[in-house]
């Protein structure tokens, strides 16, 4: 007994003498938060309801059109209704809730659009059409606090604005750091407001950045790169302390920076393909977004030498992917102890 209690003490102080800001490299647990239906593939967009649903499209490549799909799962991961929706394609990016309106916008990629969906029958209207035909690449759209709709353009390095109700959309800052030629070749692509309104932030994917826009009185300021080094920046979300949260989809991790762009934490990482062929962890991670005190992903695992390019790092695994997945993570940039992050942020 005397043994035990001199163990325990020596591990409490060795515990104590560990800076709580190591913790922050504990890149945690990833769990499996829902597997996709058998016929469903490429989980790309993802948000959640004000009741804790969350929705997910496909930017599925094994079809040759449409529709696209939209698939529902409740708060445990059980799949509460799958959608096809009207007249879309089969290469759907992101979607999100207008905060004002409720109206579901989703980004079909394909369609060069973005389209008001009933999220219950499929049923779709077209809420925006992005110009430039065959050159627009729509991906990820956001809302500023007015309720006007922005949306990124990864191949024309644009920034659309629509107002709430959508119509056409307007060129609201266009730069040759929203473009790239560079793997995987998306230039402008996840993006989100700060705090204050005063700043947006828009991952670069082929260029491996995060691009800083400042903000004054709803018009957009010269865009600087805020901070470099993310493998495939894709999707991003800002936590109340404004910290960015940022899918690195080449890494297979999720980077988190602070509002200097100082690397603050790393989340979860790929371990390998279940015997069902299902990643465990992450792969070629897309999406986020936070719910509580968890952060859904969407796990794209998409093999990018079907769009004749040279193979990457997770090629040959995204290949043998037979069941698609959304993972979840815990919301949390400290100890399990310390709460002082797990307030909801939305």
């Amino acid at each position: 007994m005397r043994q035990h209690c001199r163990q325990l003490a020596l591990a409490l102080v060795l515990t104590a003498l560990v800076p709580l800001d190591a913790l922050a490299w504990d890149r945690g647990e990833v769990e499996r938060f829902a597997t996709l239906p058998l016929g469903d593939h490429n989980p790309e967009g993802i948000t959640a309801d004000k009741h804790g649903k969350i929705y997910v499209t496909t930017f599925d490549v094994t079809k040759s059109g449409g529709p696209g799909r939209l698939l529902v799962f409740d708060r445990h991961g059980k799949l509460d209704r799958a959608v096809n929706i009207a007249g879309s394609s089969n290469l759907l990016l992101d979607l999100a809730f207008h905060p004002q309106t409720g109206a579901l916008l989703v980004i079909d990629f394909g369609g060069k659009r973005v389209l008001n969906v009933n999220p219950h029958t499929g049923a779709a209207s077209t809420f925006a059409t992005i110009p430039g035909d065959m050159n627009a690449g729509p991906n990820v759209l956001t809302f500023d606090k007015l309720g006007n709709v922005y949306i990124s353009d990864s191949f024309q390095g644009v920034i659309w604005r629509t107002g709430p109700a959508g119509g056409m959309p307007v060129a609201w800052v266009s730069d040759t750091l929203l473009t790239t030629i560079g793997v995987p070749p998306f230039g402008a692509n996840g993006l989100a407001f700060n705090n204050k309104g005063d700043a947006l932030f828009v991952a670069n994917t082929g260029n491996d950045q995060v691009i800083k826009i400042p903000v004054a009185a709803g018009v957009a300021g010269k865009p600087e790169v805020f901070v470099n080094s993310i493998n495939g920046a894709d999707g991003l979300i800002i936590d109340k302390h404004d910290n960015l949260w940022i899918c690195a989809n080449q890494a297979d991790e999720i980077v988190v920076v602070d509002k200097t762009g100082r690397a603050i934490a790393k989340r979860g990482d790929f371990d390998g393909l279940s015997r069902r062929g299902a990643p465990r962890g992450l792969l070629f991670p897309a999406s986020l977004v936070r719910v509580g005190d968890w952060i859904y992903v969407t796990n794209l695992a998409l093999d990018l030498r079907l769009f004749g390019l040279a193979q990457t790092v997770d090629s040959q695994w995204t290949a043998e992917v037979k069941r698609h997945t959304v993972s979840r993570l815990k919301a949390r940039l400290r100890d399990e102890h310390d709460d002082d992050d797990d307030d909801d942020d939305d």
